[in-house]
């Protein structure tokens, strides 16, 4: 598996599902590479954020798609210094072909991390802060099976370390172009 320089990485999946962890280690493993985290853009609004809840605002949706619109101008900038960009983000359902479509400039791959809701619940119990404010696990967990299109490479990763997470992505590495434009 060679990656070409200038391309994107798209790690998205349920809240705490490991996205931020493993998109860290394989950005670690690549020789020029920048890890993205479309949640900093959330934070950076300090007054007037709009709660990402399950009965979500029309200002939510719109900070939605604010953050994903700046995230793929950040990508798309970092690739043009020729950088490989590991992007991870929450980015579920038909939302997710929007975001595809914002990613068309460079080689786009897809990996969509989804541990059993078991797991997920015993992983956002042990860390520092709330992933699912007004969520459940299984609810959530049944929103993105459901309604996220199926492209790139669903990896069940609830038994797997954040290395052999990398090393399975990397190992399955065609399967994260599957179903995208070319």
């Amino acid at each position: 598996m060679t990656l070409p320089e200038s391309s994107v990485l798209l790690i998205t999946g349920v809240m705490a599902a490991g996205k931020s962890t493993v998109a860290q280690a394989a950005a670690e493993r690549l020789p020029k590479s920048v890890h993205l985290r479309g949640d900093l853009f959330r934070r950076m609004i300090i007054n007037g954020r709009a709660a990402m809840e399950p009965d979500m605002s029309e200002q939510a949706y719109a900070q939605l798609r604010l953050r994903y619109q700046i995230a793929a101008t950040v990508a798309d900038r970092y690739c043009q210094a020729g950088f490989v960009v590991v992007y991870q983000d929450v980015i579920v359902g038909p939302m997710l072909n929007d975001v595809i479509a914002l990613h068309q400039r460079w080689p786009l791959h897809v990996v969509v991390l989804c541990p059993d809701p078991a797991v997920v619940a015993q992983r956002d119990a042990a860390r520092n802060k709330v992933a699912y404010r007004g969520w459940e696990p299984d609810g959530f967990d049944k929103m993105m099976r459901e309604t996220t299109p199926r492209v790139g490479l669903w990896l069940d990763n609830s038994t797997l370390t954040v290395d052999e997470t990398v090393d399975a992505i990397f190992a399955q590495w065609a399967q994260t172009r599957e179903g995208l434009p070319t």
